[in-house]
C-alpha cells in the first residue's frame, strides 16, 4: 500500500545524500522530500569502515560541501570527524527528520501513466512499504556494502589466524604485540600499517606490485592563514578554489608529463625513507602517474614507520595459505598472526537495486551517462558521481546544482518529465574513469555507458563540468521535456 507522495525521493544518506537534501531543501523550502538510509546510521562509507586509521584521502576544503565550512584542525580527516561533519550538517539543514533508516529499497518503477516513480523499500520490522516521487535521486554509491572483493586465495582454510577484510572490521579483533600482514598497496593498506605497526609487534605490508604514494601534511597551514584575514566562509572558500586548483595542476601535468612526474615523486619518496627501503623495488610502480589513484600519506606516516623497522614491504605474488601464514612464490613464508586482505571494493551500479520503467528492467549497460548525472531514456532520475582524480564531492556537488537548476526550470515551464534522449551506439564506449585499478576494470561493463562528445562524455576535470553543470542551457536537443 502506498503511504505518501513526495516532490523527491534519495536513496542513501552518506555525504553525497546528505549534500543532495541540503541543497534541496534550501532550494525548494516549501517542497516534500524523504531519505532512504538502508543502515542505522547516516554517513555512508563513514560509518560502514571502521578499521584501525580510517581518514580521508582527500582534503576536507575539497572533500566537504561548499556550502558548509570545513572547521576541524586536520585537512587529511579522521573518519570520526567527517561522520561527525555529516552528522552535524544533517542536523543544521533539518535533514535528519525526513530521514527513515533501516530501510533497504528493493526496487524502483516508474509509471508512465502517472508519471511518478514508485519506490518500494522494507521497513526496519520487515514490512514491504511503498512511496511515490516525482522525482529519484541514487546516493547509494558504487560499491557492494554486503559483500567485498576477495581473491581466490589457493588454501585459506588451512591458515589457523584471524584472517579480516577492512569493510567488515570486527570489534573484537586484538591486534597488540602480534605480527600483521597486510595484503594491498591501496588506500586502505597504507592507511592501514602505520595505524598498526604502533602496537602490533611488526606488520607488512605484502603486495603485487607498488603504488604510487605522497605525502603531505595533515594540516593545510595556508589555509588556517586564510582564516586570519577573512571571514569564515571567505577563508573556506578561497582554500577550497585554491585545492581544487592545486589537484587539476597535478593531474594534468601527471598526464601531460609521466616520465617527469614519476621521477619527481620518486625523488620525494627516496628522500622520506632514506637507505631504509629499496625504492626501485617496493615503491617504484610500473605505470605512469594517475592510471591508478595516487595514495595520500599524512605527514609521510607510512615512510616514518617504514624506516623504523616497525614495518616492512614485501613485493612478492602469493603462491597459497598456510596454517602459520603465507607462502610466497619465491618459497619464502610469512608469518602472521593476523592476515589483513585489504584488496579492494566488489562494484556494483546503484547499489544493486532492481529499477524498472513500468513492467521493463532496466539493463544499466545499455544506457549511457548524460553530464555525469543522469541517464539516458530514464525520466526524473539522477545520480550522484564523483571524480576519480580529486574529491568524491566536488562533482556531487555540482549535480546537486544541476539537479536543483533542472527541477526549478520544471516548475517555471509546467513541465512534469525530463528524461535524456539516447545515442547511437557507435557514439558510446564503455564508461572511461581515468583509472585503471583492478577494482574497477572488474566490474565496469555492469555501469553506463558514456559517449564520444559533450554532454555525453565523462570529464574528470572541475571546471568543464563547473560549465556544464551550472552555466549551459538546460534545454537542448539531448534532453526531452513533458
Amino acid at each position: 500500500m502506498t503511504e505518501h507522495h513526495y516532490d523527491l525521493v534519495i536513496i542513501g544518506a552518506g555525504l553525497s545524500g546528505v549534500g543532495v537534501a541540503c541543497h534541496f531543501t534550501t532550494t525548494f523550502p516549501g517542497k516534500k522530500y524523504l531519505v532512504l538510509e538502508s543502515r542505522k546510521n547516516l554517513g555512508g562509507t563513514w560509518d560502514l569502515f571502521k578499521y584501525p586509521g580510517i581518514r580521508s584521502d582527500s582534503d576536507m576544503y575539497t572533500l566537504g560541501y561548499s556550502f558548509r565550512p570545513w572547521k576541524e584542525r586536520k585537512a587529511i580527516a579522521d573518519g570520526t570527524d567527517i561522520w561527525n561533519y555529516i552528522d552535524s550538517t544533517a542536523e543544521e539543514y533539518g535533514v535528519k527528520q525526513n530521514i527513515r533508516f533501516e530501510s533497504s529499497v528493493l526496487e524502483v518503477k516508474w509509471d508512465s501513466a502517472l508519471r511518478t516513480w514508485e519506490i518500494i523499500f522494507i521497513d526496519p520490522v520487515g514490512t514491504k512499504k511503498v512511496v511515490n516521487s516525482q522525482f529519484l535521486y541514487s546516493c547509494s554509491g558504487y560499491y557492494s556494502y554486503h559483500e567485498a572483493y576477495l581473491p581466490d586465495f589457493k588454501n585459506l582454510d588451512r591458515y589457523k589466524g584471524v584472517f579480516v577484510h577492512p569493510q567488515f572490521w570486527p570489534d573484537s579483533l586484538e591486534y597488540e604485540n602480534r605480527k600483521i600482514i597486510v595484503i594491498g598497496s591501496g588506500a586502505t593498506a597504507v592507511t592501514l600499517v602505520p595505524k598498526l605497526a604502533e602496537k602490533a609487534k611488526h606488520v607488512t605490508m605484502l603486495q603485487r606490485s607498488p603504488t604510487y604514494i605522497v605525502s603531505r601534511p595533515s594540516t593545510d597551514k595556508n589555509a588556517k592563514l586564510l582564516e586570519k584575514y577573512f571571514s569564515e566562509k571567505l577563508a573556506y572558500r578561497l582554500a577550497r578554489w585554491k585545492n581544487i586548483l592545486a589537484s587539476l595542476i597535478f593531474y594534468s601535468v601527471s598526464r601531460r608529463w609521466p616520465g617527469f612526474v614519476k621521477r619527481k615523486l620518486l625523488e620525494l619518496t627516496q628522500r622520506f625513507v632514506g637507505s631504509a627501503i629499496d625504492v626501485d623495488k617496493h615503491l617504484t610502480p610500473v605505470y605512469k602517474p594517475w592510471d591508478q589513484r595516487v595514495c595520500l600519506v599524512p605527514n609521510g606516516d607510512l615512510f616514518k614507520c617504514l624506516k623504523a623497522g616497525r614495518a616492512t614491504i614485501v613485493t612478492e605474488h602469493i603462491n597459497e595459505f598456510t596454517s602459520k601464514g603465507i607462502l610466497l612464490q619465491s618459497g619464502e613464508e610469512l608469518e602472521a598472526d593476523v592476515v589483513i586482505s585489504a584488496t579492494g571494493l566488489k562494484m556494483i551500479p546503484f547499489g544493486g537495486i532492481k529499477m524498472f520503467i513500468d513492467e521493463e528492467q532496466i539493463n544499466f549497460a545499455q544506457t549511457t551517462q548524460y553530464k555525469g548525472v543522469m541517464l539516458s531514456g530514464i525520466p526524473n532520475f539522477f545520480v550522484a558521481s564523483g571524480y576519480t582524480n580529486a574529491s568524491w564531492t566536488l562533482k556531487c556537488d555540482l549535480t546537486s546544482q544541476y539537479f536543483c537548476r533542472l527541477v526549478n526550470y520544471c516548475l517555471k515551464k509546467g513541465h512534469k518529465v525530463c528524461v535524456p534522449k539516447d545515442i547511437k551506439n557507435s557514439e558510446k564506449k564503455v564508461m572511461q574513469v581515468g583509472l585503471e585499478s583492478g577494482y574497477i576494470l572488474r566490474s565496469i561493463e555492469e555501469f553506463p555507458r558514456e559517449g564520444l562528445n559533450s554532454p555525453w562524455k565523462l570529464r574528470q576535470n572541475y571546471f568543464l563540468d563547473l560549465f556544464e553543470l551550472k552555466l549551459s542551457r538546460l534545454r537542448n536537443k539531448n534532453i526531452s521535456f513533458s
